[in-house]
């Protein structure tokens, strides 16, 4: 490297965002994910005896994915090899392979490969890797803020271990910061920050350390030689959510928004669609969520609540946001509150089982339409009782296909509404059993 090279470098590293230029080279400087790097654990273990398997690194943004691979390579001598599965194709691993090789024929080192966001790879890229991996021609750590389990092969899968990291506490949030404050490599003592605005910015950035790196470097540049609390809030208007729209994290709140409306715990509800929706959640994919909820957890207990639900959805799109917010928040607490029933899904469920069971019974032949006078000669229709000329619009009547006239569907519960339909339900089936017919 020349001096106008050598230049040029400490240029661009005085020049990248502070989150960058803090990054840890070893486990002393490494905050976090103790259970992995602390004394004697797993992790450290490992790069202490230079016998790193592959990895596959599972966490949420900012906990150190990344570095941590960064980190290993460092300590064990091994050479750093990066690619990225959004930019990086088969070719790319061909390439980084062969080099991989050269290495270790002519220095004997071994080679890190890292690919960030690997569950982005196709399942002909995740083959591409399989036999270099088997032979330890490189070692492969790849970092996924999504659940390996679903989303890399099972192949591949079977040939790493899977190294789970969690989102960083506020205390070690806040010692990222603290060093960032204080090292030459990132403000350098420059500007002092209150520890209330400390502990303001560790909260908003939800367990990511590189989120809390770019408001702090943000707050610092807003409020110049000083930041206090205020100075924070205003540099960053509002706090950061934890929601990938496209991630693991999606489901999980969405999940927990569904069952606490099921649980019956409306000030759950509403926290968690708040979540949702200010972290930017299309309001109609709310909405669906709660009309089908109304369905399968509501049902017959209150008829009303899918009523309410869809009137809700439509309303929300007359009015559009923020207004829209109403109509969305008035049907949750509707549908965390109303009696619950699953019988619509498991009658459904029941149902379909005896159809798959049994098939394609043949329909009865009171049951069938004799649209001519053959099929009226054929016996079709033939002894139809029709309900609405008997007292109460009702007679007991055979209406099953003869292999199922012993089962039933529906089991209404005895919660809100359903209850007055469980007690017509039963008093149908009491006057059919006195027929003769199903039980």
């Amino acid at each position: 490297m020349d001096l106008f090279e050598h230049a040029g470098q400490k240029d661009q590293q005085e020049q990248a965002p502070l989150a960058e230029r803090m990054r840890p080279t070893t486990l002393a400087e490494f905050v976090g994910q103790e259970h992995l790097t602390g004394e004697g654990r797993f992790l450290r273990r490992a790069i202490q005896q230079d016998q790193v398997p592959s990895l596959l690194l599972w966490g949420p943004p900012g906990t150190g994915k990344t570095t941590l691979a960064r980190v290993i390579a460092h300590s064990t001598g091994a050479s750093f090899e990066s690619l990225s599965a959004v930019l990086s194709g088969v070719k790319d691993i061909r390439e980084t392979v062969a080099r991989a090789q050269d290495r270790w024929r002519m220095n004997r080192q071994r080679t890190l490969l890292f690919i960030d966001e690997i569950h982005r790879f196709n399942k002909g890229q995740q083959d591409a890797l399989l036999p270099h991996v088997e032979k330890g021609t490189v070692t492969l750590i790849g970092a996924t803020t999504e659940n390996p389990s679903f989303e890399v092969n099972a192949a591949l899968l079977s040939r790493c271990r899977v190294v789970t990291l969690r989102g960083l506490e506020q205390e070690e949030l806040v010692t990222v910061m603290r060093k960032a404050l204080e090292s030459p490599k990132g403000l350098g003592g420059k500007v002092q920050v209150d520890e209330e605005a400390l502990q303001f910015i560790a909260d908003a950035a939800g367990g990511d350390a590189r989120r809390a790196l770019t408001a702090l470097e943000v707050a610092a540049a807003y409020g110049g030689t000083r930041v206090d609390k205020k100075a924070a809030e205003e540099a960053l208007q509002q706090k950061m959510l934890l929601y990938d729209k496209a991630g693991e994290e999606h489901y999980n709140v969405v999940s927990a928004f569904i069952k606490s409306m099921r649980g019956s715990d409306v000030d759950a509800a509403l926290y968690w669609m708040t979540r949702m929706l200010e972290a930017g959640e299309d309001p109609i994919f709310v909405f669906r969520r709660m009309v089908i909820f109304a369905s399968e957890d509501i049902g017959n207990a209150d008829p009303r609540a899918l009523g309410v639900a869809v009137d809700a959805m439509q309303a929300f799109q007359l009015m559009g946001m923020p207004e829209g917010a109403l109509p969305l928040t008035q049907a949750v607490t509707y549908l965390a509150l109303a009696p619950k029933s699953n019988a619509v899904i498991t009658s459904y469920g029941a149902a379909r089982a005896a159809v798959t069971e049994e098939g394609a019974l043949p329909v009865p032949l009171h049951l069938r339409n004799a649209p001519t006078k053959l099929m009226k000669n054929l016996g079709y229709g033939g002894g139809y009782k029709y309900p609405h000329n008997f007292e109460g619009n009702y007679v007991p009547e055979d209406y099953l296909p003869e292999a199922l006239k012993a089962r039933r569907f529906y089991k209404p519960s005895a919660n809100g509404l359903e209850r007055e339909l469980a007690e017509r339900y039963e008093a149908f089936q009491r006057q059919v059993a006195a027929k003769g017919g199903k039980p």
